[in-house]
């Protein structure tokens, strides 16, 4: 019984997502099915992506799946959230694809649906591979796993590096949020280029995500709301590398030395105008401040 509403689903929602329009999600064509089984793959590989393309693409992640949690008649719940299945267009906007694990959410006056339960390692939340009971909760859980994704540039598994590095969600705890080694778990490939504050800022977030009871964890609506405050939230860039160097009173210091700092404020400077133009109101006012301020 519970096979034949499964199946009846899946037609079902392939029939409607072949006519729901959304910007974060693939419309689907088509698809093909053999004998229960999904034929069709889709896999990506996030290639080295800017700090506001990441940021893009978590806010898009974000849309997409409330929407299906909470913007249409029938609440459907993703049930394998992952990285794997945000694809990007040429414009590097996500779009969420591979709906064959998707199930209707639970019918009014019901907490749950109750399934087998099936999804990725890594990503699927605690609670339900305990129980087997499924809310719109679970892909919240695994929305807070792929937002540290895109933070550290690391997938929640990878065996082949040292075993307590394995399990990232293990790892980042080695990392507090409000703690001073906190950018440790930032992608190095970003190169230093991102908002501190905002990578601590998601980071909380992905933990409330993470909450090990669902009934903590923020409705989708409600992160896409905090992504949102985030972005335009004024601008505290990771300075790691730009500590001002003491200057003694009797001696000058090297004009080299200047010259070198002084292209280094350039180039953060204007790393923080193309921030800019993510940002609107009070943060945008704050950066031509900034810019306007007398180059050392």
């Amino acid at each position: 019984m519970e096979e034949k509403k499964t199946v009846f689903f899946q037609h079902f929602l392939f029939q409607f997502l072949g006519v729901v329009e959304h910007p974060n999600l693939v419309k689907l064509v088509g698809y093909c099915a053999v004998n229960g089984e999904r034929e069709i793959q889709r896999l990506l590989a996030f290639p080295t992506l800017s700090w506001e393309t990441r940021l893009r693409i978590m806010l898009g992640a974000a849309e997409g799946l409330a929407y299906l949690h909470e913007g249409l008649e029938v609440q459907v719940i993703y049930r394998d959230f992952k990285a794997s299945n945000v694809l990007l267009d040429e414009n590097f906007n996500p779009k969420l694809s591979d709906f064959g694990l998707a199930r209707e959410g639970p019918m009014a006056g019901h907490t749950h649906v109750s399934t087998a339960v099936v999804g990725t390692y890594g990503y699927a939340a605690p609670d339900y591979i305990e129980t087997g009971h499924l809310t719109d909760k679970s892909d919240v859980w695994s929305f807070g796993v792929v937002l540290y994704e895109i933070l550290t540039g690391r997938r929640s598994l990878e065996r082949g590096r040292a075993k307590p590095e394995q399990k990232l969600l293990n790892w980042v705890k080695l990392f507090p949020v409000d703690g001073k080694k906190f950018g440790s778990i930032m992608d190095p490939r970003l190169e230093n280029r991102f908002s501190i504050g905002a990578a601590r800022d998601i980071a909380k977030l992905a933990n409330s995500c993470l909450s090990r009871s669902h009934k903590d964890r923020p409705k989708m609506s409600c992160v896409v709301d905090r992504l949102k405050q985030i972005i335009q939230a004024p601008i505290e860039v990771y300075d790691e590398d730009l500590e001002s160097p003491e200057v003694s009173d009797t001696e000058p210091e090297n004009k080299s030395n200047q010259s070198n700092v002084s292209e280094s404020w350039k180039r953060r400077m204007a790393h923080l105008a193309k921030l800019g133009e993510h940002v609107e109101g009070a943060s945008g006012r704050r950066l031509m401040m900034l810019q306007r301020a007398k180059v050392p």
